[in-house]
């Protein structure tokens, strides 16, 4: 692959990154509204722990530099996972466990470290393809990052929410990031990785969406089990509408 077009595949990473980065917080942030109710704190508690998080990943990403392009599919792998099945995750524990806080910000810290380290791993994949100035290296990723934002920012309350709903759409979003991080190490980056390591990144990538595609098929089934362990009485309808979530019990007494 030409300097021109591997450029082009990792900014081309950078925007879906940053796109699947914004759509796990503001998951996060609407799962919390729509089970507990304060919009405000729960966004506080979500966007300060990441951020937190994502400049200490930063730091620890300084020593993966020296095998950025595993370390990079690695963390991508690693992001999808717990990023797809975040929404899941913290349904049950809330619905079932009574621990919904400490999980939260247990995922966001993880979830922000793994994002803090995209940025300076991707930075070492740009400069490996094409030596630049570090001001024009850095333009580039953030433009790519800041629109790639937008558009996580925009497909989550538009399109990703009322079309297959919270728990399916964090792992729709994982899957895509799975299969982005691991396409362009492989395509871009992939002669520079020993044998071995392509197949474990490989085996682990599927392995992942095999697993939030199968999620994704019993979504429904573990939606209905959770929302009834909220309420004694026997949940008779649901509905989602683009403001919350209404559930109507049955009355038993």
């Amino acid at each position: 692959m030409n300097q021109r077009l591997a450029r082009i595949a990792v900014l081309a990473a950078v925007f879906v990154c940053a796109a699947c980065g914004l759509v796990y917080e503001l998951a996060l942030v609407a799962l919390g509204s729509y089970l507990i109710g304060d919009t405000v704190g729960q966004a506080s508690i979500v966007l300060s722990v990441m951020v937190f998080a994502m400049g200490v990943g930063a730091l620890l990403a300084k020593p993966l530099q020296r095998r950025a392009e595993a370390a990079f599919a690695g963390i991508e792998i690693a992001l999808a996972l717990l990023g797809g099945l975040s929404v899941l995750l913290l349904y049950a524990a809330f619905a079932w466990l009574s621990l919904y806080i400490p999980v939260l910000v247990v995922i966001a810290l993880v979830l922000g470290l793994l994002i803090g380290a995209e940025i300076p791993l991707l930075m070492v994949l740009l400069q490996r393809i094409r030596r630049q100035d570090a001001g024009s290296a850095v333009a580039d990723l953030f433009a790519a990052d800041y629109v790639g934002a937008l558009l996580g920012g925009l497909a989550f309350p538009f399109v990703l929410l009322p079309v297959f709903g919270q728990i399916r759409g964090a792992l729709l979003v994982g899957a895509l990031n799975a299969i982005v991080g691991l396409g362009l190490v492989l395509t871009v980056f992939g002669k520079k990785l020993a044998r071995h390591t392509r197949t474990i990144l490989s085996v682990g990538a599927i392995a992942v969406t095999v697993v939030l595609v199968t999620t994704f098929a019993l979504a429904g089934r573990f939606e209905l089990s959770a929302r009834q362990a909220l309420y004694a009485d026997p949940v008779v309808h649901a509905e989602r509408t683009p403001y919350q979530v209404t559930t109507l019990p049955a009355t038993t007494r």
